[in-house]
């Protein structure tokens, strides 16, 4: 897995994405990271320091692997522009599939009268 600072892996993951447009995937997870293995994570704890936690993002198209490390400095910015290219990229999504008001109105209006029958059989008891 290739480690790179986040603007060039934001540049190949656009790439990533261009290359999986008609055909594949792209899969991004996101992990709180130290960068730290236990044992020093561990020395650390115990000489009082403060740990730096990172998020640590990976992604990959099933052939190729790309990660970065993005700090808390870093963090707004990163994803500021991540976001714009998600918007850009996920087109093949589908929108949702929405009722209609129509519909909605009418069962809305049966209940209703269901609701005022119940409500005058009881108070006729």
């Amino acid at each position: 897995m290739v480690r790179l600072q986040p603007d060039p892996f934001l540049n190949e993951l656009t790439s990533m994405f261009e290359r999986t447009t008609e055909h594949g995937s792209v899969w991004v997870t996101l992990k709180h990271s130290s960068d730290k293995s236990k044992a020093q994570r561990n020395k650390m704890k115990t000489a009082g320091e403060n740990l730096e936690f990172k998020c640590l993002i990976r992604a990959t198209d099933g052939k190729k692997n790309i990660s970065t490390m993005v700090g808390a400095k870093d963090h707004q910015r990163f994803q500021a522009s991540y976001a714009i290219l998600l918007k850009a990229r996920l087109t093949a999504l589908k929108k949702r599939e929405r009722k209609d008001k129509r519909k909605a109105t009418d069962s809305d209006k049966k209940m209703d009268i269901s609701k005022k029958k119940s409500a005058a059989a009881k108070a006729s008891t």
